[in-house]
C-alpha cells in the first residue's frame, strides 16, 4: 500500500508544480520527511526527481529558443564546483548520514523560508525590475554576480534540494531585468537540470537514493504536471502562490527553529 501513497504524493506535488510553476523540491522533500524518510534519503531522491521532471521542460524551451545559454554557463560556473564541494563536505567531514542530519535539515528550513519570501515579494520584484536600468549595480556587475549566485545555489540546492526554481528565478529577474518571463523560466530550467542531476549523483554515491520511491513519485507526478498546467489557466495564480508561500514559510520555520 505504501507505493500507492507515494504515487499519490507525486501526483499532488506534480499538480502543484503545474498550477504554480514552483514548489517541486519545496514540497516534495518536506512531504517525504512527513512519510518518515530520513533527510538524506528525502533530499537525495528529490534531487533526481527534480532533474527528471525538469528535463522535458528544457527540451521544449530549447526548441522554442527561450534559453539564454551564456547565462546558463555563468550559473553553472558557480553551481558545479559548489555542488561538488558540498558532496565532498558530506563525504569526508562526516562519518555517516546521521552525523550530517542537522546540517541538511537546517539548510532545508532556511531555503524553504527564503523561497516563501521570494513568492510573497514576487510582485515587488517584478515592479522593481521594470524600473531598473543599465546603470544599477546589479545590472552592471551581472556576470560576476551570476557566478556568485550559482555558487550559493549549487551549495544550498545540494544540501536541501530546494531553491533551484523559485529562488533561482528571482535572482534572474533582478540581474537581468530586460529578459522576458519565458526566457527566465527556460534559462532557470536549463541550469537546474545539470545542477540537480549532479547533486543527485553525488547523493547516490553517498547511498542517499531510494530508487523504488523515485519511480513511484515519477509515475504520479508526470501526468499530474500536465493536468496542473492546463488547470492553471482557470485559477488565479496569485492566490495559489500566496497559499504556497504561507505553507512553505511554516514548514521552513519548523525545520529551522523547532
Amino acid at each position: 500500500m505504501d507505493i500507492v501513497f507515494y504515487i499519490l504524493a507525486g501526483a499532488g506535488v506534480g499538480l502543484a508544480v503545474g498550477l504554480t510553476g514552483v514548489g517541486g523540491g519545496s514540497l516534495m522533500t518536506p512531504l517525504l520527511l512527513m512519510f518518515g524518510f530520513p533527510p538524506h534519503i528525502a533530499i537525495g531522491t528529490d534531487l533526481i526527481y527534480a532533474a527528471t521532471t525538469k528535463a522535458t521542460g528544457v527540451y521544449t524551451h530549447h526548441r522554442q529558443k527561450t534559453i539564454v545559454w551564456p547565462i546558463v554557463r555563468r550559473l553553472l560556473m558557480g553551481c558545479i564546483p559548489a555542488s561538488l564541494g558540498a558532496i565532498v563536505l558530506l563525504s569526508y567531514f562526516f562519518t555517516d548520514p546521521e552525523s550530517y542530519r542537522g546540517l541538511l535539515v537546517s539548510t532545508l528550513g532556511a531555503m524553504l523560508i527564503l523561497t516563501s519570501i521570494v513568492l510573497i515579494f514576487r510582485p515587488w520584484i517584478l515592479r522593481q525590475r521594470d524600473v531598473e536600468s543599465d546603470e544599477t549595480f546589479m545590472v552592471r556587475h551581472q556576470a560576476g554576480l551570476t557566478i556568485l549566485a550559482g555558487v550559493f545555489l549549487g551549495f544550498a540546492v545540494t544540501l536541501s534540494s530546494v531553491g533551484a526554481g523559485a529562488f533561482g528565478t528571482a535572482i534572474l529577474m533582478m540581474l537581468y531585468p530586460n529578459l522576458s518571463g519565458v526566457k527566465i523560466v527556460g534559462t532557470d530550467l536549463a541550469y537546474a537540470v545539470p545542477l540537480t542531476f549532479l547533486a543527485g549523483m553525488g547523493h547516490w554515491h553517498l547511498g542517499n537514493i531510494d530508487w523504488n520511491l523515485l519511480g513511484a513519485l515519477l509515475i504520479g507526478s508526470i501526468p499530474a504536471i500536465q493536468l496542473g498546467t492546463r488547470l492553471a489557466r482557470k485559477v488565479p495564480n496569485r492566490v495559489l502562490q500566496s497559499t504556497l508561500a504561507g505553507i512553505l514559510l511554516l514548514i521552513g520555520l519548523k525545520y529551522t527553529f523547532f
